[in-house]
């Protein structure tokens, strides 16, 4: 049933070319189905029992000992790292993927107040039940924020961090993007649908070239938007941003502790809100690769691995490419 309705999905944002709202898949994503088994850790949080969903790939070749850990951004989940996973594995890595609270598959609590601290805690007690100690910490997007929070939480458990386009190596706020209060980040997200989560991502992600490949996961994103559960997860996602908006990590980058590898797709044009800018200031605002080239300098040791063809997503454009970096970075 699950893959039915994906199938309907991507057969409107076909029909459309700019993407028709798809059926709902549920504001957990219940009709998506994930390419690989999804497991469960439940914990209490903020007096909510939550639970997050996750993948753990076993090594599919004689096992290296090391664990990676792959962490999603704010429009991606954790199938969006599948083919990453799976290929880490044939390496011998052990892989775990989540699910954050709030994101996905996993529980969308009402009332939840977001930060990178909670969700630091709460991927550190998935760790803990799923009984990996030291690991690889691999940040995407907004999952590169959570890494460093929890790198410079826990510098123990992280033998390495690698961070993939992230967010918050700068201050948005601080340079010249307003804030945003909850009720204009609601409504925002009430116009969100497939069309705009297409447009947006073909324009700030992928540099004008589109993949029918893409659809899937604009698919998956739209799909949790539409239904009856759409205002759960439209509340969230104001919630999430208001998140990122509030608590870059650009200030922290040079207490930072462990080895450090940028890798930065350079055609991506991300710079979270910049368009609410004053238009004398957007420019001022750092996109992501701008960011990436201060903090590289900023932190001990670190080492910056440019993809000059490539934008935000490498490992959605160029699974094979990235997967090299990758590997190099933490070592095969």
């Amino acid at each position: 049933m699950a893959r039915w309705i994906l199938a309907l999905a991507l057969a409107a944002l076909s029909a459309t070319g700019v993407g028709a709202q798809p059926a709902s898949l549920g504001a957990n994503l219940e009709r998506f189905d994930y390419p690989l088994p999804v497991r469960w850790f439940t914990a209490s949080s903020q007096g909510h029992s939550v639970r997050m969903a996750y993948f753990d790939v076993a090594p599919a070749s004689a096992a290296n000992g090391q664990t990676v850990v792959l962490l999603h951004g704010k429009n991606f989940c954790a199938a969006t790292w599948a083919d990453t996973a799976t290929a880490l594995a044939k390496n011998g890595f052990r892989v775990l993927v989540p699910d954050q609270v709030g994101f996905c598959k996993s529980s969308k609590p009402a009332g939840y107040q977001y930060s990178f601290h909670a969700l630091a805690e709460l991927t550190r007690g998935l760790l803990d039940d799923a009984g990996a100690d030291r690991v690889v910490l691999v940040g995407h997007s907004t999952g590169g924020i959570l890494a460093v929070r929890l790198a410079l939480l826990h510098p123990d458990r992280v033998a390495k961090l690698v961070l993939v386009n992230p967010l918050g190596l700068n201050d948005t706020l601080g340079q010249g993007v307003p804030y945003a209060d909850l009720g204009t980040l609601r409504a925002e997200e009430a116009k969100t649908d497939a069309a705009s989560i297409k447009a947006y991502q073909l324009r700030t992600y992928y540099h004008g070239e589109w993949r029918p490949a893409y659809d899937r996961w604009v698919a998956m994103l739209a799909g949790q938007y539409a239904g009856p559960g759409g205002d759960i997860v439209r509340d969230a996602q104001a919630r999430l941003s208001d998140m990122i908006q509030t608590q870059p990590v650009a200030a922290e980058l040079p207490q930072l502790r462990v080895p450090v590898t940028l890798i930065i797709g350079q055609r991506d044009t991300t710079a979270f809100r910049a368009g609410s800018a004053p238009p004398a200031l957007r420019g001022k605002v750092q996109t992501v690769p701008q960011a990436a080239e201060d903090a590289a300098r900023r932190i001990p040791g670190a080492r910056l691995i440019r993809l000059d063809d490539l934008g935000h997503s490498p490992q959605v454009e160029a699974p094979a490419l990235f997967l090299d970096r990758l590997t190099d970075a933490i070592g095969r």
